[in-house]
């Protein structure tokens, strides 16, 4: 796992760099990407939110939200949120990295991704208020499952780059963050493929 981490490491942006919010700035948020080994493969952590919510219902995303006034730092935002959401104690994350800087174009958030790598064993949680569904895809399947597609959302169309593997569809502010993920660790995914 620690050669991993430093792998990870190496491809991804610094952590410090990105813990706090830039000055243009309107909403600052945070998400976690947390990722894990399983049978050689690297698993994402995603989650699908409820189909009732007011906003992104039934959207698949990263566990993550807004700051909180009592988050010293965005890193706290995301390990805090992924504590909420789907009970990922902070203590079986080792935060590896960063990814740029994401904005949404409807809540006008800045969203700060950190890339965490867990031990230990999950037991997903699911916070009932806002997630319907933890899903572990591989990120192979992810990578795969790459593609063009329409989207209508409050009555307007539109073409975007999205995601999909098992019947699920990834778009938005977390397909664009999945991919600047598999950017960065393409090398890392293309040599373990073939080990």
């Amino acid at each position: 796992m620690d050669t991993l981490a430093g792998e990870l490491g190496g491809l991804l942006l610094n952590i410090a760099s990105h813990s706090s919010p830039q000055p243009d700035e309107q909403v600052p948020a945070a998400v976690l990407v947390p990722l894990y080994l399983h049978d050689g493969e690297l698993r994402v952590v995603l989650t699908k939110r409820r189909p009732d919510l007011r906003r992104h219902a039934g959207e698949i995303s990263f566990p993550g939200g807004r700051r909180d006034p009592e988050d010293i730092t965005l890193i706290e935002t995301a390990l805090r949120e992924a504590e909420e959401e789907i009970g990922l104690s902070r203590d079986t994350v080792s935060l590896v990295g960063a990814l740029e800087r994401t904005s949404t174009f409807v809540t006008n958030y800045a969203i700060h991704p950190f890339v965490g790598l867990l031990g230990g064993e999950r037991a997903w949680r699911a916070s009932e208020h806002e997630v319907d569904v933890v899903l572990e895809p591989t990120l192979r399947e992810v990578r795969g499952g790459r593609t063009r597609t329409r989207v209508e959302r409050r009555g307007i169309a539109f073409e975007t780059d999205a995601y999909v593997f098992d019947g699920e569809l990834v778009w938005g502010a977390t397909a664009r963050i999945l991919e600047r993920l598999l950017e960065r660790i393409e090398p890392l995914l293309d040599r373990r493929a073939t080990v």
